[in-house]
Order: C-alpha cells, then sequence, then structure tokens
C-alpha cells in the first residue's frame, strides 16, 4: 500500500469545455487522459441520495505535478458557494500550482489578462508565489518549485501541487494528513498575520498556518510525473469568524473545488488501515469503475472537518487514443516500480492545441 502523488484536484464548474480551455491556454493542463458523460451512481451520499449525470475531463501538465479533474452536472444547475470562500473556512480554500519562474509567471499571466490577486511575496519559508483567480472565481497559488518531470513546453506552470485546506482544530487535522496521507514533514508552523495573504479573501486576518511535506519519496506508477507535493493547513485564530464548511449545503460536483484526489496502490490495504485511523470509507467503487477511456478502482474518506479526500488506484489509462493504444497497469509485476519516462511522455500525443 503506497501513495503515488496528487493524482488531481477536483473542480466544479459550469461549463466544462470553457474551463478546460482556459486551464489549457493559461496553465498549460493540455493532456485530457479522459472525457466522458456518464451517470454519478456512486456518489449518493453527497448527491442528495439520488444518481446525477455529469461531463468530466482529467487533465494533466506533462511538465510535472497533479491533474485537474473539470466537473459540470448537465442536468441541474450547479450552485456557488453560500458566501464567498475565505481563507481559513473548513474545506479546499484555493489549490496550489507549481512554478518553473515565478517572476516570469507573473508578467505572462498579467500580460494575458489574468486576474492576478496578490503581488510577488514571499512565504515563511521564503519560497516566492502569488494568487490568482480563473473566470470561476475559484482561488490559485502559484508556488516557485524546481522539482520537475520535464521542461519541455512553454507554460511557466505545471500541474496542481497541493492545497490550502481550512480547518478548524489544527492538531486534530496534523494528525489526519501526517498519519493517513504521509505528510510528515513540517516545513513552518507559524501564528499571526501574514502580508502575502492580504489581498486574498479573508486574509488579513489572524491565522496559524501550518505547511506540510512529506519526507519520503513517492513510490508507484505515476511518482516520477506526480512529484513531490504540498499540503497547507489554515485555522482562523479570531474566534468571531464563521466556521461554515464551504461545501455546507451543496453537492459534491457543485461549483468550487470539489476534492483532493490521491493516486494509490493497494486499495484493500488502504480501506483497512483508514478504518483504523478513524477515517472509513463513505464511498466505494468496490473494486472498479470506467471513465470510458480509463479504468480503476476509487474510494472517499473525510479530512476532520468532512472535506473530500479521494483515492483512485489507476488500472488502464489511454497512452494513444486513435490507435487504442492503453496502458494496463494492474498486469505490472512491481506495482511500487515508476513507469518509465518514455511512456509517460507518450500520454502527449493526446495532447489538445490552440
Amino acid at each position: 500500500m503506497f501513495i503515488s502523488g496528487i493524482q488531481q484536484i477536483g473542480i466544479g464548474v459550469s461549463n466544462v469545455h470553457e474551463a478546460f480551455k482556459w486551464y489549457r491556454q493559461h496553465f498549460g493542463m493540455d493532456v485530457p487522459i479522459f472525457e466522458e458523460a456518464a451517470t454519478a451512481n456512486l456518489m449518493l451520499a453527497y448527491t442528495g441520495g439520488q444518481p446525477q449525470e455529469r461531463h468530466a475531463i482529467l487533465a494533466l501538465n506533462l511538465q510535472g505535478g497533479g491533474g485537474m479533474e473539470i466537473w459540470q452536472y448537465t442536468q441541474r444547475t450547479p450552485l456557488p458557494p453560500a458566501s464567498k470562500p475565505m481563507l481559513g473556512a473548513p474545506g479546499i480554500f484555493a489549490a496550489k500550482i507549481k512554478c518553473k519562474d515565478v517572476h516570469a509567471c507573473f508578467s505572462d499571466l498579467q500580460r494575458r489578462g489574468v486576474n492576478i490577486l496578490t503581488e510577488l511575496a514571499k512565504r515563511p519559508d521564503q519560497t516566492e508565489h502569488f494568487f490568482v483567480q480563473d473566470p470561476w472565481c475559484n482561488t490559485f497559488e502559484v508556488v516557485n518549485s524546481n522539482a520537475w518531470f520535464a521542461k519541455n513546453r512553454p507554460a511557466y506552470t505545471g500541474g496542481m501541487y497541493g492545497c490550502i485546506i481550512g480547518v478548524t482544530d489544527m492538531e486534530r487535522s496534523l494528525e489526519f494528513y501526517t498519519e493517513v496521507l504521509g505528510y510528515d514533514q513540517v516545513k513552518y508552523d507559524h501564528c499571526g498575520q501574514f502580508a502575502d495573504w492580504n489581498s486574498v479573501a479573508g486574509g488579513n486576518g489572524h491565522f496559524r498556518r501550518v505547511l506540510l511535506g512529506h519526507t519520503a519519496e513517492r513510490q508507484g506508477p505515476f511518482s516520477r510525473l506526480l512529484g513531490e507535493t504540498e499540503i497547507e493547513l489554515v485555522q482562523v485564530a479570531n474566534t468571531g469568524r464563521p466556521v461554515r464548511h464551504l461545501y455546507d449545503g451543496r453537492y459534491w460536483g457543485d461549483l468550487g473545488f470539489i476534492h483532493l484526489c490521491f493516486d494509490i496502490t493497494g486499495m484493500a490495504q488502504l480501506k483497512a488501515f483508514c478504518a483504523a485511523k478513524g477515517h472509513p470509507f463513505t464511498v466505494d467503487s468496490s473494486g472498479k469503475f470506467d471513465m470510458g477511456e480509463a479504468a480503476g478502482y476509487f474510494a472517499y474518506i473525510e479530512d476532520p472537518d468532512g472535506t473530500l479526500i479521494e483515492f483512485v488506484e489507476t488500472h488502464k489509462i489511454p497512452i494513444l487514443k486513435k490507435a487504442r493504444w492503453y496502458m494496463h497497469l494492474s498486469r505490472r509485476p512491481n506495482p511500487a516500480k515508476p513507469l518509465p519516462n518514455w511512456m509517460l511522455k507518450a500520454l502527449g500525443f493526446n495532447r489538445v492545441k490552440d
């Protein structure tokens, strides 16, 4: 049983094709792994007890990092948050995107007319970063990184690098993200007001912010591509701030950041492990699911505040769709061994060019 990295962050949108175009043009997320319109039959616990029709695209940036699962309801109008998402509210506030050159990226996105929320600034660990917002009011933190699978594309950004998650009990959440998800490295743990957050919604309050990494190198077929990641936990220190979860009163798949998804191997062992830690599976595809061109086994748990964490054990993905060339991962004799670089780079045959 092991985690290979962050496979994707789910993003609920009102128009999946418009969103995919924007993300590939501005963030380089231009390799679709699957695209499928189907009925979500297994998420009833989070969709009002009824199956829901949806259209989803999983897109990657092959320079490295996790993907985006861009998700749209097709037979109901997706709901926005009840109020503007604020830093520190329980749930996923922002997705982190890795960046090769934060200064050049800032200038490039500014030139493109992207809504830049903050100036370039340094975090407590001195890493430079800034925040942007997409046309659907989702917040992204662009973070300078030196860990890359490849640097052969013009985009300054790579894929998903992690996320900022609001919590209500830092110690309880640290136990969960450390023991269950393997984020055992505390890169910083600070309390106070933070200048680099001043222009982010709710960012002028008092917080405890803890940045987590992982000391163990990830294993598994996609570990080289997905790379190292980080999770930043944020707890509001001023008690007058509302603590309503960002997804309260809404369905899984409504507008905003839906879930944080990890690519894993050994789902049966992971199920027993999570149950023993007090976080049993709340959704279980029971061995397999089919997303058109891709297939595998997925499950969900909740963090201590109810934020959804997805696990996916990938069984099949397309390398070259037109030739019906697929990667069958369940047949590999050593599942911990990373796939060869040439095979991962071959996913670029499916790249969408604008």
